[in-house]
């Protein structure tokens, strides 16, 4: 990846948050792979939904957020829809296994 200095032109940084974006998705890919392995180990639908484990993630997010420059708000709403998502993904996968 190079450098935003390095990039000479439009196309240059747009490939390169093209690449950044990939990157991100395959993440999240990975991520839901272990939301899912995770699921084999709640007994119960409150065990999945996990309330206290959200706040205290959607906690740590923000903080990471602005270590990194970045509207907490922002990262956490992000967040909020991912883990909403995931959540419900997870629900599925815990109801179709029990």
């Amino acid at each position: 990846m190079k450098q935003t200095k390095n990039c000479s032109n439009i196309e240059g940084i747009r490939q390169e948050i093209d690449k950044i974006d990939r990157q991100i998705i395959a993440a999240f890919g990975k991520r839901f792979e272990y939301v899912k392995a995770a699921a084999k180990f709640k007994t119960n639908e409150t065990s999945v939904k996990a309330p206290e484990r959200v706040q205290s993630m959607l906690q740590q997010r923000r903080l990471w957020a602005e270590e990194q420059g970045l509207n907490p708000d922002v990262i956490e709403k992000l967040y909020q829809d991912l883990i909403n998502y995931f959540m419900n993904e997870e629900l599925k996968h815990w109801q179709s296994k029990s």
